[in-house]
């Protein structure tokens, strides 16, 4: 006992640390993978508005010969 205070009382203390330090590695690995969630669909946005682009494009090509 230190100071008066038993031993599983620090212990308690460090698992509440623990915990937290747990916590937040969690969400910076959930946030990570959110962003690269979020870049893979944009990119597979951009894609097809890219593609649609050149499809109008090879119409209006076509068209106009």
């Amino acid at each position: 006992m230190i100071a008066g205070v038993p031993w599983w009382v620090f212990m308690m203390i460090l698992f509440i640390f623990l915990s937290g330090y747990m916590a937040f590695r969690a969400m910076r690995a959930e946030k990570k993978l959110e962003h690269q969630f979020i870049e893979r669909e944009g990119n597979v946005y951009i894609e097809r508005m890219r593609e649609e682009r050149r499809s109008k494009e090879d119409r209006r090509n076509i068209q106009n010969q």
